[in-house]
């Protein structure tokens, strides 16, 4: 068990040098158009209090989800794989992937891969690793803080992103999104 709770920081320590290594690598730069209206901002501002929140109220009360071993089991795989398919999806978008929500010279509706199915994969991912955060620590309302806050942070976010893309591409990101579901294949 010590070896799972080792896995968990070495998982969570991960995270958060990936979002600050993004953050510093992946900016827009002075010839794109910036549209981002702090949403950036907004989401360290709900993420950082909300899981160390998460993680006090799971020391502090037990609302446990479940009595047994394999919800920590599951929770870290969710974190890793979110972690994981997050970068990955980083990776696929190039150079038009930045930590704000910018417009790049050339830039172009990604919709093979992950976005055939969801517009928003990176998104999916980010809050798959806050809801295995929540589950790994099994307690009802640490999954609760650790998730919906989060959740209704990037729900702004991709407000104001399609907003954007669709003052930039028009009918062909209407379309697009017509066609596609937000963040989770075939559902939502």
């Amino acid at each position: 068990m010590n070896a799972l709770y080792l896995l968990f920081y070495i998982s969570i320590a991960a995270w958060f040098l990936s979002e600050i290594y993004y953050k510093q690598k992946f900016k827009s730069e002075k010839n794109d158009q910036k549209k981002d209206k702090s949403t950036l901002n907004i989401l360290w501002v709900v993420i950082i209090p909300s899981v160390f929140v998460a993680v006090m109220i799971s020391k502090l009360t037990s609302f446990r989800i479940r009595n047994q071993y394999w919800i920590l089991y599951l929770g870290e795989f969710l974190i890793v794989i979110g972690i994981l398919f997050r970068w990955i999806i980083i990776k696929s978008l190039g150079k038009f992937f930045t930590v704000d929500v910018s417009i790049r010279e050339n830039h172009k509706i990604k919709k093979e891969g992950f976005y055939r199915l969801v517009r928003h994969p990176s998104y999916s991912f980010a809050l798959l690793t806050f809801l295995g955060l929540g589950l790994f620590l099994n307690n009802w309302l640490s999954l609760f803080i650790a998730f919906v806050p989060v959740f209704l942070a990037f729900s702004y976010r991709i407000k104001v992103e399609e907003q954007v893309l669709i003052q930039q591409f028009g009918n062909e990101y209407l379309e697009y999104k017509r066609k596609t579901k937000k963040l989770i294949p075939f559902i939502y």
